[in-house]
């Protein structure tokens, strides 16, 4: 590449600048603009544009797709619109439990951690894991500790607290308790919220992540697919990099991520084939809500879905600029 910019610049053409890309999420789920007021779609809008133009720009710069990855979920993250961070859902105790993981589709290293209540940014402590442990995934406490002692700010777990999560979780549970079901009965939004990134960087590495706050009530620890690699997140530069979000259970069973890279890399489809597929069909088959964003080696993104709405923005390598809420 280098010798391609110099022998340009020597002929008085223009240098060439490698191709990079970026998609986001912010989570699926059952979005009505019926009952979205137009300063919430404005600012949901807002949030996405800051976070999508901020990674791409990352990736202009030459920075490493795992970093931009990191730092563009790292704002979802700190805004309290987005089921991630400050904004996370409460468990059926009254607590926050976070789950994030991140793979490089170059080298197929991936970090995660599951359930910690005091590690302010899930996704960093993730990359962590990726970079420096010789695991892929840790938990609870251990995962705490791991990332205190490496350095990653911690917080008390009342940094996550936000009134409108507070009143889902006690209309939730108010309706537990009157159908005598003290688990398992969540509905609609409640069930799923999740923000992830995947990137083409500008040394042709794919790149996904995922952070989430879960669902809405949970309980006796339980763990989507968000930290699952295969299920919320996979990368592999022989085809694409996958974030999910949608129902958690369904896109574990279904190794959602892992199967839209798998039918580019075996069936020889376009990723946006293989995507569509297995959301608009294989899910809905299976009766699993959410969607995905996508992209290829070529820099093709895919952002299919089959609830209501998804909130989603990307960046394509002409540095044409997306950001939609609805269908259509």
């Amino acid at each position: 590449m280098l010798f391609a910019s110099l022998s340009a610049s020597a002929n008085g053409e223009k240098p060439t600048t490698p191709n990079v890309a970026i998609a986001i999420h912010g989570g699926a789920g059952t979005i009505l603009k019926s009952s979205m007021t137009p300063e919430k779609e404005a600012a949901y809008k807002a949030k996405l544009k800051e976070a999508v133009e901020h990674g791409y720009s990352l990736l202009k710069q030459g920075v490493k797709g795992e970093k931009a990855v990191v730092e563009t979920i790292k704002i979802l993250e700190l805004s309290p619109l987005f089921n991630a961070g400050v904004g996370a859902v409460y468990t059926f105790d009254g607590e926050h439990e976070l789950d994030a993981s991140i793979m490089h589709g170059g080298t197929k290293n991936a970090g995660a951690v599951a359930g910690v209540k005091t590690i302010k940014s899930p996704i960093e402590a993730a990359l962590l894991v990726m970079n420096e442990s010789p695991h892929v995934m840790l938990s609870g406490k251990g995962a705490e500790a791991y990332a205190a002692e490496n350095g990653l700010e911690q917080v008390d777990n009342k940094i996550f607290d936000t009134e409108f999560r507070k009143q889902a979780l006690d209309k939730a549970k108010a309706r537990m308790a009157q159908a005598s079901t003290g688990y398992g009965s969540q509905q609609g939004n409640e069930r799923f919220g999740t923000v992830g990134a995947v990137v083409l960087d500008s040394e042709g590495n794919l790149v996904a992540g995922t952070s989430t706050g879960g669902m809405t009530a949970k309980r006796y620890g339980r763990i989507g697919d968000s930290p699952v690699i295969g299920a919320g997140t996979y990368a592999d530069n022989e085809s694409c990099a996958v974030s999910a979000t949608g129902h958690g259970e369904y896109f574990i069973r279904y190794h959602v991520a892992a199967d839209i890279c798998a039918r580019m890399k075996y069936q020889n489809v376009s990723l946006d084939e293989a995507a569509n597929t297995v959301i608009n069909d294989v899910l809905v088959e299976a009766k699993g809500d959410g969607g995905v964003i996508a992209i290829d080696k070529l820099g093709n993104i895919a952002m299919p879905f089959n609830s209501k709405g998804m909130y989603r923005a990307s960046i394509s390598t002409e540095g044409v600029v997306t950001v939609a809420i609805y269908k259509g």
